[in-house]
Order: structure tokens, then sequence, then C-alpha cells
């Protein structure tokens, strides 16, 4: 009987302790912790170019903390009227340049995905997949034979050097763009366009009474990022501009470290915070129709 005891005993499982849960409160203070932390930690190099525009030269150099010892508000007119040009006028370059991309942009690619979305012609499915297909072509393998082009047209140093930079966007070649438009005008119901044509609307009717008022937050994407990008492009912008009075900001910057590595950084870091100011204002304008957009356009297959 007590062998039978024991072995019932061995044979019942011990259970294991209960282990304590955190109370709903402590999980909330722990996950607002690490966010604060990781906000810290993303926002301290944004932190530190503010503060070092505070700097004076030296402290730049050797103080990584975000607060300046040494307060140099001067900064900011010695970056102003550091160049030969005052830095007003590459805000004024890239600030016309940026909104003549973003019209263009948007204007060709929103024509270009209403094609591609709502109208029937021979080979469109091939078209578009060639469309798609020139995402996997880095920009800067086209670098070379679209100065020959352009510099071929005489577009190259001309009255008006911003016509390499714009005209490419009035030709709908972000494809990224179109596909995004597409994707949002798939999801607008076809019955409004029949709906539309029986009041007797034509193609171009359905586009301006349907689909344009439709497709504003994609509209408002594609102006968000084609400003951001237009705005901060360096390279391009590089290639094709010489004048100094024609330049834009991303190469005003470069211009504060010379060739005999002489920099004023402090004076740079404070052009590059107010060069952040005219994207900031852009995306919190319309922040609300940039992410209605994404949400709308860009999870629809």
């Amino acid at each position: 009987m007590a062998n039978q005891t024991m072995t019932a005993r061995q044979i019942v499982p011990r259970r294991k302790p209960a282990r304590r849960r955190l109370s709903a409160g402590t999980r909330s203070l722990i996950w607002t912790v690490s966010l604060i932390a990781i906000l810290g930690i993303v926002l301290y190099p944004l932190g530190w170019m503010v503060g070092s525009s505070f700097k004076a030269q030296h402290e730049v150099l050797n103080n990584f903390s975000m607060f300046p010892k040494d307060f140099t508000p001067g900064n900011y007119p010695d970056g102003w009227n550091h160049l030969d040009v005052s830095f007003g006028q590459f805000f004024i370059n890239s600030t016309l340049l940026a909104f003549t991309c973003v019209i263009g942009n948007a204007v060709s690619c929103l024509l270009a995905a209403y094609a591609f979305a709502r109208l029937k012609f021979p080979l469109r499915g091939m078209w578009f997949g060639i469309m798609i297909a020139t995402l996997l072509l880095p920009s800067h393998v086209l670098i070379i034979p679209q100065f020959i082009l352009f510099r071929t047209f005489n577009w190259v140093g001309g009255s008006f050097p911003y016509t390499p930079l714009v005209v490419p966007h009035l030709l709908a070649t972000d494809a990224f763009f179109v596909f995004l438009m597409v994707q949002f005008m798939r999801g607008i119901p076809r019955d409004l366009d029949q709906a539309a044509k029986m009041d007797g609307c034509t193609a171009f009717g359905v586009f301006r009474h349907v689909i344009l008022p439709l497709s504003k937050p994609a509209l408002i994407t594609t102006a968000i990022f084609t400003f951001i990008w237009t705005w901060n492009d360096f390279f391009r912008q590089l290639v094709y501009l010489s004048d100094l009075d024609r330049q834009t900001v991303p190469v005003a910057l470069r211009m504060f470290i010379d060739s005999t590595g002489q920099s004023s950084v402090g004076p740079m870091f404070s052009m590059a915070v107010l060069s952040l100011l005219p994207i900031f204002l852009f995306f919190v304008a319309f922040q609300r129709l940039l992410v209605e957009g994404i949400n709308t356009a860009g999870l629809k297959g």
C-alpha cells in the first residue's frame, strides 16, 4: 500500500509556481520609458546640430554635448553672409526649383496614372510593367546619358539652368508616384465612371469631375515627397548648376568647406538648421493628407 501511494505521488506532476504578471500601469510605464529612450537616441543628432549652430568654432569640434558652453548666436548672420551671395538667394533658388518640380511631377504622374488605371489602350500591361521595371535602375546610372542628351539640347548652362532638373518631372519619369496613384485609382469604384459617362462626360470629363477630386490624398503624398527629395537633392544639382547665384541650398552648404580643408562649421550648422524649416513646415501643413494617402493608396492591391 505504501509503495502504491509513493508511486501515485511520483506520477502526479508538480505544479510550477505561478509567475507574477506585471500590472497594466507598470507595463505602460516600461513602454513609455522605452519609447522616450528610443526617441532620445533618434533625435540626438538633430538636437546636436541645433546646439552646434550656437557653438563657437573650437567648441563644435570638441564638445559633443547638445548644449553650447559658449553661446554664439552670431553664427546665423555669419552663415547668412558667409559666401559672396546671400544665403537667401539659395533659398529662393531651391524654393523655385522645388515648387516647379512638385507641380510638374504631380500633374504628369496623375495623367499617366489615370491612363494606366482607367483607359484601355494596346499593350497597356506591357508598358505598365516596363514602367515598374525602371524602379530597379539606380538614378546615378542615368546621370551620364541624361547629361549628354541635355547638353545636346543646349539645356545645360542655358538661360534657365534648372531646365535639366525640371523637364524629367514634366514627363512622369518617377515611376514610384505613378504606381502609387494607379493603386489609389484602382480603389475608386468604377460605378462612378459609369455614372459620369451616363451624364455625358467624356474620358477627360471623368478625370476632371470624378478622379481628380478623389485623388487629393495621393496628390498630396506625391507633392510632399517630391518637395523633400528635390529640396535635399545634392548630386544632380551639383552636376547641372555652375553659377554661384543659381546654386541651391544643399550645394551652398557644401561651400562652407573649402578645398584647403578650412571649414566654418558653426555658420554651416546654422544654415543647415534653417534649411530644415521649409521641409518641416511643408510636412506639418499636409501631414493628415499624407498619412491618408499612404494608408489608402499604398496598401491596396
